[in-house]
């Protein structure tokens, strides 16, 4: 029983699309179903330059903990530089297997290789999800299904609490030219929200498999509440993402139709691509040069 509970509740978690229901759909073995040794934790795979900010932050208005990770470049120790900064959601997933419940995007990996053979470097805040929360956590809108958003006060939580504590603890460029933020699914509609909510605070979006099914709201206010000429939007998508995939092109066309310049958006569909990990480990790299690239005069 406590294994089948802990399989639900990573279902949970990892929910993000109707696909992501069909774990709840699953009948629980019978007594007669043999029972299997319990498979070894994934092994730590997060790279020296990840660490866990101590103690947790609390989130103002909800009152929960909320573990952050930090990731630091190669030569941060021992250069005076400052960095920008890439504020990510569902930080269990960003850097470590054996955090991640879906698979992690590698991002440490990714990074320290571009630093290395490009010279991209920043520095990346993981902020972790709210498990059974998640849904509500990263939706700024009420739904008649998960109940009231709570979006607003986690987004204010980034901005108000983990960003000043971070730009007063690391060397960091704390202007919106340097600062971005990103995520998948939920954590994309989030990102979305964000750049539109605070243009003052991040200047560039990554938003892969945007779940735009929960919060439809967001298209009235990319209309009233236009992304700034400047900001860099990169949308991705899987084409095996069912009704997901026509939000991205809606989302797409009414961007285009706004003006939004097409030199500040980047999009892709990948058409065999599902809505996994996998499959926005495999952009990563691409999207964060992208919107890290220098602007050019």
């Amino acid at each position: 029983m406590k294994i089948l509970t802990q399989s639900l509740r990573a279902c949970a978690i990892a929910l993000g699309t109707c696909a992501a229901l069909a774990c709840h759909a699953a009948e629980p073995p019978t007594a007669a179903t043999p029972t299997t040794a319990t498979p070894a934790p994934p092994k730590r795979t997060a790279t020296a330059g990840v660490s866990v900010l101590t103690p947790p932050l609390v989130i103002p208005g909800l009152n929960r903990e909320r573990t952050v990770r930090l990731y630091l470049p190669p030569g941060y120790a021992t250069s005076t530089k400052r960095y920008p900064v890439l504020y990510m959601h569902d930080g269990q997933n960003l850097f470590d297997a054996a955090t991640a419940y879906a698979g992690e995007w590698g991002v440490d990996e990714t990074l320290d290789a571009l630093a290395k053979a490009q010279g991209l470097e920043l520095i990346v805040v993981g902020i972790d999800n709210g498990g059974e929360k998640r849904m509500t956590e990263l939706n700024p809108w009420d739904h008649e299904r998960f109940g009231k958003g709570e979006g607003a006060q986690y987004m204010d939580f980034i901005v108000k609490v983990v960003k000043p504590q971070i730009d007063a603890k690391y060397r960091t460029l704390p202007g919106r030219e340097a600062t971005g933020i990103m995520g998948s699914s939920m954590g994309g509609l989030i990102s979305q929200y964000a750049i539109l909510q605070y243009p003052q605070v991040f200047s560039k979006a990554g938003i892969f498999s945007p779940a735009y099914w929960p919060g439809m709201a967001v298209f009235d206010m990319t209309a009233k509440q236009r992304p700034a000429p400047d900001a860099r939007l990169a949308l991705y998508m899987g084409g095996m993402e069912g009704g997901a995939v026509g939000d991205y092109e809606r989302m797409l066309a009414q961007l285009k139709a706004q003006g939004h310049p097409a030199a500040n958006t980047w999009s892709k569909l990948t058409p065999k691509a599902e809505h996994n990990e996998a499959a926005w480990r495999a952009e990563f790299d691409a999207v964060v040069q992208w919107l890290f690239a220098p602007t050019t005069p």
